[in-house]
């Protein structure tokens, strides 16, 4: 058999910009011939989607799954919106939400988790149907939440199908009170967060560098007035409240009934259920938040590939 040298499956890689490991595994299949390890790729669609992964995935899915005292919320991007409306992308997506809840919660344990499909793992998976579908997709995040005893609930806002849509919630309730009502109160939580974008918990979890830049905005807003720095100074703090409850989750006005706070919302379900409830923690995932979507122009893109 003929040796499978770094540089070999380095010059493979170049080739066809497929994963190492699948270069390596390519290349052993063949005996070691280039030409045909580029091939045998090709007809795995391994190199097919190599091809494609250069390309921006901004759209595709959000799912979401729970099982008692634990959830996880995922985001698995394609191309393009049409997509989402892909039977077998929908499946991807529900079924990656699912396996989610026996990782640990990271990127890189989910993706070589064993899916039940083509490719062996999520990842596997995902290379299969970039190939059969045409576009390029990633798992792009995932994250998981937990309590030792309570619930953590979940909301789909936009669904296309059960458990995946354009934003996915999850809340965890930490209490002993009845699980059924947990979940009901944490639905409730995560549709408010869905539709208020709250940036962190409580204030104490309120993002250091945010909250002095924001101070130093009304400082000089309120400066401007031209009033003495002692009143300047009760100005800012008054809007510091105002921006706290703009920002932070438990101190928003519950949006079924602006006339409580969330907090409020929490304390008095604690007193309904006979036992102390504590809102723990949330995620908010919405789909292709903070990606960079390419803005093409559609004729330069048909001379550029006329001249390739």
């Amino acid at each position: 058999m003929a040796e499978i040298t770094a540089s070999l499956v380095k010059e493979l890689r170049e080739k066809t910009g497929a994963g190492m490991m699948d270069c390596k595994k390519a290349l052993a299949e063949v005996n070691g011939n280039l030409e045909e390890a580029i091939d045998w790729l090709r007809k795995k669609g391994l190199a097919a989607a190599a091809k494609k992964a250069g390309r921006v995935a901004a759209e595709g899915l959000v799912g979401a799954a729970t099982a008692g005292t634990q959830g996880v919320v995922v985001e698995i991007n394609a191309e393009t919106d049409f997509v989402a409306r892909n039977e077998k992308f929908q499946e991807l997506v529900k079924g990656v939400s699912e396996i989610a809840l026996k990782s640990d919660g990271t990127v890189e344990s989910l993706a070589n988790t064993a899916y039940a499909g083509e490719g062996g793992t999520v990842q596997g998976h995902i290379t299969h149907l970039i190939s059969v579908i045409g576009e390029n997709m990633n798992l792009r995040r995932v994250k998981k939440l937990s309590v030792s005893q309570g619930v953590v609930a979940s909301y789909i806002h936009g669904a296309v199908a059960p458990g995946i849509g354009k934003i996915g919630v999850l809340v965890a309730l930490e209490s002993s009170a009845n699980a059924e009502k947990l979940t009901e109160l944490g639905k409730k939580i995560a549709m408010h967060i869905a539709a208020a974008q709250p940036q962190a918990l409580n204030v104490e979890s309120v993002d250091s560098s945010s909250l002095e830049r924001e101070r130093n905005v009304l400082i000089e807003q309120a400066r401007a007035s031209g009033r003495p720095e002692e009143i300047i100074m009760k100005m800012v703090e008054g809007r510091i409240r105002k921006y706290y409850e703009e920002v932070v989750l438990l101190e928003q006005e519950f949006v079924m009934d602006p006339s409580k706070r969330v907090k409020d919302i929490v304390e008095a379900a604690s007193k309904e259920l006979g036992a102390p409830i504590q809102l723990v923690a949330f995620e908010r995932y919405l789909l292709g938040e903070g990606i960079e979507k390419e803005e093409s122009d559609f004729a330069a893109e048909v001379m550029a590939q006329a001249r390739s």
